[in-house]
């Protein structure tokens, strides 16, 4: 049925507790909204990346620039799930709204930053706020639109991502080359103020209320256990050893809390993700492949920026232009994807297609070296972007189209939250390995005559101008000790990319539901039940 079929009786009430579809007109207004707050997330995760070689050279702290990134993950991962289901409660808009200004707060701040430890503390303000327009908004999309013509819309978010992704770097370069790096964070105000316009004025969709209670108490424990988590990860076990007391109390730590956390969902009657939830094939695999993707892309998110700077001695302006064939990648691939899922119903081997491209596109990263050519790397960054472009939304949708529609927004901030927590897990552990390995391949590198410089040598590649004017030999030790480093640290997502194409292989595919289609009524699994047929 064509998109632009009216949805009932102005498109405000479902019909018999059924699905609540917008027509065609209604659906762009509303994608205004949530578009412009989307923007301002997708921006600002694109926006700092060219500037972190700069904002840690200021401040001497090239071990912490996984922190500027793992903080804002880090509170955007364990605020993902309480977003949704407060949403769920209370409705979309208000809390879309909450988010929007949660983020600003935290911008201002960051901007205002003395020190790289109050930088990482308000980057996980703005998480916060990140959090809840990046769910928010995809579980609004599962409410307004069905699951079948989803992928036409995916589009739209597509051309956000694209743009926000080719706009941050080179407006974060110019603005970090220009003003200076804390412009990164003031520009986010206006952009701001103009996606808290648009969603207050637009943004107003029928909320049905029901008797509830907010789980704080599992909040507070999977916020606890992704804390201590990354903590291990991050901080303890690079700097204190991975055998030492602390690390080792940090990583029991998670586990328990994790496992504590498991127990509280079972026991209340409004769970933070109800454990309900995993019964189902199709929303725990692509839940487990969403986490795995994540962990991978990160890595090159982070480091790809780096490189360009400290190896290829490029401005943050001129690195992020040099981003672009990722963000074409990304873009070209997102969009012709979502238009065939929307077409034919199926979506099984695009994460298929894309762990498998993601994982090659690792792998021809690993191979750079200070003398590979802009125009090679640029087709490892178009490979990686059609990979992440091809399972991105893709996953998110199937996820939706499984489970009950009152689960919506608690089943789409999970998958999120699993996506983020891949990456804020990722970035640590990313960080710790260039860290430890830099090290290595410079004991590897400098001629024992002059091992006593190791050290000296990887305290300077903390900062981007401190190695640049390093003399040589020295300078050329230190960036092909950074270079060798870096390998690793993309040959280490491997292993996980791996799992995450076994799991993409043997998760069962359902036809997606078209505008026609009922309700699913909570517990009801007939579709996924059905899976397995849909996939001959």
């Amino acid at each position: 049925m064509s998109t632009t079929e009216p949805a009932t009786a102005g498109g405000a009430a479902p019909t018999d507790g059924g699905p609540n579809y917008l027509s065609h007109k209604q659906i762009l207004v509303v994608l205004g909204g949530l578009m412009a707050g989307m923007f301002l997330a997708a921006l600002d995760q694109s926006i700092v990346g060219t500037a972190l070689p700069r904002i840690v050279s200021e401040f001497n702290s090239l071990d912490k620039l996984s922190w500027v990134v793992t903080a804002y993950l880090l509170t955007s991962t364990a605020s993902t799930p309480l977003w949704g289901k407060v949403s769920d409660l209370y409705g979309r808009r208000p809390l879309f709204i909450a988010a929007i200004v949660t983020f600003l707060v935290g911008s201002v701040l960051a901007a205002l930053s003395q020190n790289i430890e109050m930088l990482i503390g308000f980057r996980a303000v703005q998480g916060l706020g990140a959090g809840g327009l990046m769910s928010l908004a995809f579980a609004t999309i599962g409410d307004v639109i069905p699951p079948r013509e989803r992928g036409k819309y995916m589009g739209y978010f597509g051309a956000v991502f694209g743009l926000s992704s080719v706009a941050g770097p080179l407006l974060g370069g110019l603005l970090t080359d220009g003003p200076g790096w804390r412009w990164i964070f003031w520009i986010n105000l206006p952009i701001g103020l103009v996606a808290l316009g648009i969603v207050a004025a637009v943004l107003k969709l029928p909320h049905v209320k029901r008797s509830h209670k907010i789980d704080y108490l599992g909040a507070s424990t999977v916020a606890a256990a992704v804390t201590s988590l990354l903590l291990a990860v991050s901080w303890s076990g690079p700097s204190n050893g991975w055998g030492t007391t602390t690390t080792i109390a940090l990583l029991v730590a998670s586990v328990v809390l994790a496992v504590a956390f498991v127990l509280i969902e079972l026991r209340v009657s409004e769970p933070i993700i109800p454990m309900d939830l995993f019964k189902g094939r199709i929303f725990s695999g692509y839940a487990g492949f969403a986490f795995l993707l994540g962990f991978a892309m990160f890595g090159a998110l982070i480091f790809l920026p780096l490189y360009l700077q400290a190896v290829k001695d490029m401005s943050p302006t001129r690195s992020g232009l040099a981003l672009l064939p990722m963000i074409v990648g990304i873009f070209s691939a997102s969009i012709p994807s979502g238009q065939l899922m929307s077409k034919t119903g199926r979506y099984k081997i695009y994460p298929i297609i894309s762990a498998v491209m993601v994982g090659a596109a690792m792998v021809l990263l690993s191979t750079l070296s200070m003398a590979t050519p802009y125009w090679q790397l640029a087709i490892y960054m178009f490979v990686m972007g059609a990979g992440l472009g091809l399972s991105m939304q893709i996953t998110v949708t199937a996820a939706q189209n499984s489970v009950p529609r009152q689960h919506m927004g608690t089943a789409t901030s999970s998958m999120t939250f699993f996506r983020s927590m891949g990456g804020a897990i990722g970035t640590a552990v990313y960080g710790a390995v260039l860290t430890t390995r830099l090290k290595d391949h410079l004991t590897d590198i400098v001629p024992n005559a002059a091992q006593g410089m190791v050290d000296g040598l990887a305290k300077a590649a903390n900062s981007v101008q401190a190695l640049h004017a390093l003399k040589p030999p020295m300078k050329g030790w230190a960036l092909q000790g950074l270079v060798d480093a870096m390998g690793d640290v993309f040959l280490v997502s491997l292993p996980f990319l791996a799992i995450a194409l076994i799991l993409a292989v043997i998760t069962p595919e359902q036809r997606l539901a078209g505008r026609n289609d009922g309700p699913k009524a909570e517990g009801d699994e007939s579709l996924e039940s059905s899976a397995a047929a849909a996939m001959h």
